[in-house]
């Protein structure tokens, strides 16, 4: 589909308009598809070590583009911008950035809210960002599951939305029966919030299916036998955290949101106006 494709097109066979360099450990598949630029008959390990012996070119003729855009990112996800309602997600999120160790595993699932994490966390080291490549809601709690068993003395913490965490959230149960003290962030704005900003696109105020009555998540997490929070307001956020980690406990800290903030940079209400306009 269009969303986790993002018009993805393969090259253009045999001969791609890029330069392609095509490494592969068969020598036989070198060339029978693809017409590389460059074909090299190495496995991928080796092609890696002979790799990581070259020296970059101080030269690059995209030096400057590249500085240009790297300097365009930082302050984009430095940039927070404000929403609807009394809490900040985006501000709650670079609080965290600042405070957790850099090697923090982050899972996800899918939906609006992993925008803010994807946008306002850093990745500083290799293997901290788990998350799904075509939009599998419910992954991010079995996520954090599987990498606190593999890395249980690194903080583990999920991001989920209220939808996401609806999929597959009884593997919090998991993880209070192996005592791995992951922390679940859910952001609850009461609805299945992409597939509601596509409706408001295509069919402005019409909703259909997509309004959640959703449990008190921070009481299900004490009924799990883990530790749960509330939290409604920005300043609530920073106490929440730190009471979860002091817990040692598996952790839920329910984050209710305001609906109109779908994205940090749209609203409900601005997506269904504009859609009408279009109409």
């Amino acid at each position: 589909a269009e969303m986790p494709s993002q018009s993805y097109t393969l090259f253009d066979i045999p001969v791609s308009k890029q330069k392609l360099v095509h490494v592969h450990a068969d020598a036989e598949e070198l060339g029978r598809v693809y017409h590389p630029t460059l074909g090299i008959h190495a496995s991928p390990r080796a092609f890696a070590a002979s790799v990581e012996t070259l020296q970059p070119s101080q030269t690059i003729a995209w030096a400057d583009a590249r500085k240009a855009a790297r300097d365009e990112f930082l302050s984009w996800t430095d940039t927070i911008p404000t929403v609807p309602g009394d809490f900040q997600i985006g501000e709650a999120v670079r609080w965290l950035r600042d405070r957790i160790p850099h090697d923090t595993v982050i899972t996800n699932g899918a939906g609006n809210y992993a925008i803010w994490p994807g946008r306002f966390l850093r990745f500083r080291n290799y293997g901290t960002q788990v998350a799904p490549n075509s939009g599998s809601m419910g992954f991010g709690v079995p996520a954090a599951v599987g990498a606190k068993r593999t890395f249980p003395n690194r903080m583990v913490i999920a991001f989920a939305g209220d939808g996401c965490f609806l999929m597959n959230g009884q593997e919090f149960a998991t993880a209070v029966q192996y005592d791995l003290p992951i922390i679940t962030i859910i952001i609850d704005n009461g609805m299945y919030g992409t597939i509601r900003m596509h409706q408001e696109r295509r069919y402005p105020g019409r909703v259909s299916a997509t309004s959640l009555r959703n449990p008190d998540f921070a009481a299900l997490a004490r009924a799990y036998g883990g530790h749960g929070e509330s939290v409604v307001a920005t300043a609530d956020f920073a106490p929440a955290f730190e009471r979860a980690v002091a817990s040692g406990k598996p952790s839920i800290i329910h984050v209710k949101v305001d609906p109109e903030a779908i994205t940090p940079a749209a609203t409900l209400s601005g997506l269904r106006k504009a859609a009408q306009v279009k109409k």
